[in-house]
């Protein structure tokens, strides 16, 4: 599996980026990638998710800078943005097995947590990964030709308050939470992307995983940051 920081881009750069990687995968000229990186603020709307769960107005969000994207992904709607260690694996699944390959993300995200000695797990009937009734990392996954698109998403050291802006993933009882929160302390984004190259390869069964660069895959991206 090839592993491709980003860097810190706008959402469409990025979504395009993946459609591009995709189509190579699927015609057998890229092996299984994953694109990691960070977000410009943004709120994603998955396939099924209403409008009326992003809860402010369109002043609102440009005051505060925030876009709003309808995706092709499954769930409801979410917030990206800057701390947040967003995941796109670009995979080839060996089975029609969605399910199981979302609980290969959740064991990668959970073991990811344990890394920085955060104790996650899940909840019967929710996606995702959870501390306590808390959402850590967030799963949403789109499959064309056996090919996944979109990924997971995990508060590092994220501006909690911008969830505020919307019903995370649908969910109204439960609240969400950062590994900053939960340790008390600012986490090198270096190091948990370090640490997600490793546990989603091993996750996903990759024999190893190989450091690129958009460069490396003759591949431009809009970037804003490093």
């Amino acid at each position: 599996m090839l592993a491709v920081w980003v860097g810190r881009v706008p959402y469409r750069p990025a979504f395009e980026l993946q459609q591009i990687v995709a189509q190579l995968r699927a015609e057998e000229k890229l092996p299984d990638t994953m694109l990691l990186l960070e977000h410009d603020p943004v709120y994603t709307l998955g396939r099924r998710a209403p409008v009326e769960e992003i809860l402010l107005d369109d002043t609102a969000l440009a005051e505060r800078g925030i876009e709003v994207e309808r995706t092709d992904r499954g769930g409801r709607v979410t917030y990206h943005g800057p701390g947040q260690l967003v995941g796109y694996p670009i995979v080839r699944l060996a089975t029609a097995d969605l399910v199981g390959y979302v609980r290969s993300i959740e064991r990668a995200l959970i073991a990811v947590c344990a890394d920085f000695g955060v104790d996650a797990g899940t909840i019967d009937g929710l996606t995702g990964v959870w501390s306590g009734d808390r959402k850590l990392g967030a799963i949403g996954i789109h499959v064309s030709r056996g090919i996944t698109t979109h990924g997971f998403a995990l508060n590092v050291n994220t501006d909690l308050s911008m969830f505020n802006g919307i019903v995370p993933c649908g969910i109204v009882d439960r609240g969400v939470t950062s590994l900053e929160e939960i340790t008390g302390a600012a986490l090198a984004m270096d190091d948990v992307v370090r640490s997600a190259k490793r546990r989603v390869g091993e996750a996903l069964g990759a024999f190893r995983v190989v450091d690129a660069s958009a460069g490396d895959l003759g591949l431009e991206v809009g970037r804003v940051g490093s």
